[in-house]
């Protein structure tokens, strides 16, 4: 007779757990870097959020530098997180400027953003960067499932031109494993789902779904009866991580069934994929969760997560601005216009301080929180919406990687290529032979 246990290996359905201090290794501090861990062991992991069409510098940027910083108005929802944040000012990517190439800034602030090189101007022959997020998970991706994740709350895809003869692609694509390879983002949480927790390819996970609809289970009733068996060899305190991650699990479950139930959203002339809320800020929180979930089972170590392409022309009637986002974002210096892309961009970091608040949540393998042992980058790759440039572009950095960052302070740069940044995440994440990235010059040492 069929084992419950086999049945479940011939479906292929699986769930990783999150890492147990009761069961880890030990790891000595001088082969951290090496694993892309802490130096107590537990993984290291790096995000990169990108918000779209800039933010309004005098309403982002502090007024002083130092620890003892007052958060601007956009910023003002990560107050409570002060100790976990450092705002990094006067980071430039000039790769983005047009030069000659003209027109095109929303392409060049997504399509730079993570490889700091120039795009070639056409709508066929594509030619960027690899991404510093694909750098990363080239070096460490062999330690996870994943070697990395990629998502993004846009479900609109295009081809050929895009932003003023850009391809499309680089408007739309975050992640890069080649010049002319973007790693096509996942808008739909119950994909992403699947591809954490289902078998593998999407043949397979559909059929998987389909059997899981039809017997009214979920991929946690499947495995419940696995994980209740390993509760026996966790000390008290990995019960209760283990507790909390399967209930997390459960209820996300849960929210992408309910979204399923009431079908896609209404219709904005674009189609959109089934499963996804019909609140923009609920499905940002939702693909949030999933990223979370990936990191506190080491599913991967390395994300990226495009809140939405720059040029976005989304509104905002749930928080009173039924413009589009980037039609306003030209707003010529009109009070009014100015006034509602700044509230624009403090919802922006609202849905950025959920995220980071659960993070906080979450216990790791060393009993520190998964935001302690974590690089999490939010910002945009314009500057001034009005102006479309692309120095002293928005910087947040938060987390603490594992005790090797300085949260808690407002810094501010020279004209520092924000690859620098990058480079010194890279550094952390136990990259190697990296010399130089994109158009960096040197690490940047204060952060």
């Amino acid at each position: 007779m069929t084992t419950r246990r086999h049945f479940l290996r011939g479906l292929g359905a699986s769930i990783a757990l999150p890492s147990f201090v009761s069961l880890a290794p030990r790891v000595r501090a001088a082969e951290a870097a090496r694993l892309a861990a802490t130096a107590s062991g537990a993984p290291l992991r790096t995000a990169f959020f990108f918000f779209p069409n800039g933010s309004i510098p005098s309403r982002w940027w502090p007024e002083k530098t130092g620890s003892d910083f007052a958060f601007s108005p956009s910023l003002q929802p990560l107050e409570a997180l002060r100790q976990h944040v450092q705002v990094i000012g006067g980071l430039e990517n000039l790769n983005g400027e047009g030069g000659p190439d003209g027109a095109g800034d929303h392409a060049r602030g997504v399509g730079t953003f993570l490889t700091g090189v120039r795009l070639k101007k056409s709508a066929t022959d594509v030619q960027a960067g690899v991404s510093i997020d694909q750098i990363i998970a080239r070096q460490t991706g062999h330690l996870t499932r994943l070697s990395s994740l990629e998502i993004s709350c846009d479900g609109v895809r295009k081809s050929g031109a895009c932003d003023s003869g850009y391809a499309c692609a680089y408007q739309f694509n975050l992640s890069w494993a080649g010049p002319s390879t973007p790693m096509t983002p996942e808008a739909n949480p119950r994909q992403l789902f699947e591809r954490l927790f289902g078998p593998g390819n999407p043949g397979e996970r559909a059929a998987n779904l389909a059997r899981r609809q039809a017997e009214q289970r979920s991929v946690l009733d499947f495995v419940l009866e696995d994980a209740r068996a390993m509760q026996k060899r966790l000390d008290a305190r990995d019960n209760e991580k283990l507790d909390q991650y399967l209930t997390g699990l459960r209820e996300i479950e849960q929210r992408i069934a309910k979204a399923e139930r009431l079908g896609p959203p209404p219709d904005p002339g674009s189609p959109q994929p089934s499963g996804v809320p019909q609140s923009y800020g609920e499905h940002i929180q939702l693909m949030g969760d999933l990223m979370i979930l990936a990191f506190q089972s080491d599913l991967t170590r390395v994300a990226t997560f495009m809140l939405a392409h720059d040029g976005s022309n989304r509104s905002f009637a749930d928080i009173g601005i039924p413009e589009g986002h980037h039609d306003i974002s030209h707003h010529q210096d009109k009070p009014d216009l100015v006034d509602k892309v700044a509230t624009i961009d403090r919802w922006y970091a609202e849905q950025f301080a959920a995220f980071l608040k659960k993070m906080d949540t979450v216990k790791d393998a060393d009993g520190k929180s998964l935001l302690y042992n974590s690089m999490i980058v939010y910002g945009g790759g314009n500057g001034d919406p009005n102006r479309h440039n692309h120095d002293n572009l928005p910087f947040v950095l938060a987390g603490h990687g594992g005790g090797t960052l300085q949260p808690g302070r407002f810094v501010k740069h020279s004209a520092t290529p924000s690859m620098n940044m990058m480079l010194s995440l890279a550094d952390r994440m136990g990259v190697t032979g990296l010399e130089r990235f994109g158009d960096s010059t040197g690490r940047l040492a204060d952060i």
